[in-house]
């Protein structure tokens, strides 16, 4: 139980009232409450939480027990003969696990049910019950357990969907297209509609869990109030490709990976025999020919598997959006520009954005485990040991229609480990500072990039303390081979005084004026490569500067296919690197609960 000063235990008094009662409605006492419960996040320092479990606690318990959990089929009638597997053998259904608070006077299995029963549900889905974990009627560890433990007690209803072709749903592992958008609504929809639900949705979870509150916002379901994509998609190819270049996985993603998950030696194999499933076959290594999404074929895999433009489109409800700035699997890009977008396009917008990995906000052991530039120098400050306050007090506004509105903000991590709030992000009062190569020192190599050399560029230092933030960019002159119809560059970011990363940009450089249509370069030609970093918030020491580290490919991308000879590079003032940079210091910062003071600002 957190310690709390006395006005705000007054105000847990109040905020208790409607969960002993009727949920669905507000009190009178609540509708004089001057303040909410939970502190904002700039006074939760003094707060402590329990941290003898595997992920944070509420700090206040529920008062309801949490009920056996319910097995659920739901039919999706969608699905046709056109869409192939279930479609042609009979019976397309996705299957969930249902844990529902218990409550006196509720009989949620008989529907007898007194006033005051409608819950809200909060539902993970994806692809990994009984395929790399638990089934989907047993907590799971990835996130499941810590919803049901937090929230049920809170009067929650939590859902664990299978997406089709995984755990007991049937028809084909349709890897987030149309075929598995019905039957996220279809789930969607059947927890919204019961009988003992109070009509709101709420769509939670990382990752593959993370990419299906997009797809479920997309599918235009309207009981889905709130989502909460933590390292989620966007779009499949909008992760895979970055300015024409792909990752290993990108042309084996859906047949190689998530596709064998449909495939386990029974009768029901023949239902991934579905227009999506064969269709990956020829999509990720053509994709990976192109660069781009395969449109002007008369393809639409990939334009099916962009469910962000719909959902800006077709969406009611909130967004929190939820982000690890080191996350290597599930680059920052899915969170940026997508948070301002999402405001500009009138939503309730929240960020969360920690220097942690492809993670949870409150998972120590990921945390502990980063390396240095990578994490490990914002560690343990990465820890939100609030977050499971933080995501009560979001539920229950916009699912419940409890307490006062939750802040909307950017809530940021800089590499060092300080926390922020900012409006939006990246910040709205971004500098510019541009850097011309021909201010900078070529240490190693020179303006010719082989598969197998690299170029040291060494930038002045700078005299001030310097947080480089957002997506700087790096627009640089570039000749390909007499051979080559293209040519590939990677660029790093480290710190000079020890090579600390920072960040790094990648482009196939048909795709050097950006955008996700390429262009076939004639041999020899030059182009002006328009690189665009991945998100970053970093702070450099004054006195201290930025060094480039130019090689052909790096991390996990792999080189342009029609790219076979060095690329030549303007290393003069053709070439200038763009710092997106924000005045902040200690003061601007605020401390997390669990922690102690930032040692970077004890002398302040």
């Amino acid at each position: 139980m957190a310690e709390r000063s006395i006005a705000v235990l007054l105000a847990l008094v109040f905020s208790l009232a409607p969960l002993s009662g009727c949920l669905d409605s507000e009190s009178e006492e609540q509708d004089q409450e001057p303040e909410h419960w939970l502190p904002s996040v700039e006074n939760r320092s003094e707060t402590h939480y329990h941290s003898d479990d595997v992920f944070s606690r509420v700090s206040w318990n529920g008062s309801f027990g949490i009920g056996e959990a319910l097995s659920i089929y739901v039919p999706v009638p969608e699905i046709d003969a056109t869409d192939g597997g279930a479609g042609v053998t009979g019976g397309a259904e996705v299957h969930l696990g249902l844990w529902l608070p218990v409550i006196e006077g509720c009989d949620w299995e008989s529907g007898e049910l007194a006033d005051g029963c409608k819950v809200p549900v909060l539902a993970e889905i994806g692809p990994y019950y009984d395929d790399g974990d638990v089934d989907a009627v047993t907590p799971a560890d990835r996130l499941g357990r810590f919803l049901i433990e937090n929230f049920v007690p809170h009067g929650y209803g939590v859902a664990q969907v299978s997406v089709f072709g995984t755990g007991e749903s049937n028809h084909c592992m349709d890897l987030m297209g149309h075929d598995e958008q019905a039957g996220i609504k279809a789930a969607v929809d059947w927890l919204g509609s019961q009988t003992w639900s109070n009509g709101r949705v709420g769509a939670i979870g990382k990752s593959y869990d993370g990419s299906t509150p997009w797809n479920a916002a997309a599918a235009a379901s309207e009981h889905l109030a709130t989502i909460v994509p933590m390292s989620g998609l966007i779009g499949v190819h909008d992760l895979m490709w970055r300015n024409g270049s792909m990752e290993f996985r990108g042309a084996v993603m859906h047949n190689g990976v998530y596709g064998s998950f449909g495939l386990d030696g029974d009768g029901g194999d023949i239902e991934n025999a579905c227009e999506g499933y064969l269709e990956g076959y020829y999509a990720g290594p053509a994709a990976y020919m192109t660069g781009d999404n395969l449109a002007w074929t008369g393809s639409d895999y990939w334009e099916e598997r962009h469910f962000l433009t719909r959902a800006l489109d077709v969406y009611g409800g909130s967004i929190y959006i939820i982000h690890g700035m080191q996350d290597w699997n599930v680059d920052p890009h899915m969170a940026f520009p997508v948070h301002q977008m999402s405001i500009d396009a009138g939503f309730d917008v929240k960020g969360l954005y920690g220097q942690w990995g492809h993670d949870y906000p409150d998972r120590e052991e990921g945390h502990s485990g980063l390396s240095s530039g990578r994490g490990a120098e914002a560690y343990p400050y990465t820890l939100r040991w609030d977050w499971a306050d933080d995501l009560l007090e979001w539920f229950d506004f916009y699912l419940r229609d409890i307490g006062p509105q939750p802040r909307l903000i950017a809530e940021i991590q800089d590499n060092m480990g300080g926390w922020r709030v900012e409006s939006t992000y990246p910040p709205e009062d971004v500098e510019w500072l541009m850097v011309g190569m021909d201010e900078c020192q070529v240490l190693l190599g020179g303006a010719t990039i082989t598969s197998s050399s690299q170029t040291t560029i060494e930038c002045p230092s700078f005299e001030a303390e310097t947080r480089i933030v957002g997506t700087p960019t790096f627009h640089i002159e570039a000749q390909i081979g007499l051979l080559s119809t293209s040519g590939h560059l990677f660029v790093e970011m480290v710190r000079t005084s020890d090579e600390m990363h920072l960040g790094h940009a990648v482009m196939d450089l048909r795709f050097h004026a950006g955008g996700k249509e390429g262009q076939t370069l004639t041999p020899g030609s030059t182009v002006l490569a328009k690189m665009e970093f991945f998100g970053m918030d970093v702070v450099v020491p004054a006195g201290d500067g930025i060094t480039l580290l130019i090689t052909q490919t790096g991390e996990d991308y792999v080189p342009s296919p029609v790219s076979t000879q060095a690329v030549t590079v303007s290393l003069d003032s053709a070439s200038i690197l763009g710092l997106s940079s924000v005045n902040r210091t200690c003061s601007d910062l605020f401390l997390p609960p669990m922690h102690d003071a930032y040692p970077f600002c004890e002398s302040e």
